[in-house]
């Protein structure tokens, strides 16, 4: 409907992540195993995963700045 409506359809509702990355995987008990298992192997796919995460969001923001495309 928005896009009928010549709008963006892809609307971002979630507020951009205040939270310390590592602590919220902390918090879970998989990762908390991971790191206790394997210190240096989780350090590293922490890591990789923060990044990822920052990158997916960016493009979710870039995804709901865009002009809608009239096909």
């Amino acid at each position: 409907m928005l896009k009928k409506e010549g709008k963006n359809p892809f609307i971002l509702d979630s507020k951009e992540p205040t939270g310390n990355f590592r602590e919220f995987l902390m918090g879970q008990v998989r990762f908390s195993s991971l790191m206790k298992a394997s210190p240096e192997l989780a350090e590293e796919l922490f890591e990789q995963a923060e990044k990822y995460a920052k990158e997916k969001y960016e493009i979710y923001k870039q995804m709901a700045s865009l002009e809608p495309i009239n096909v």
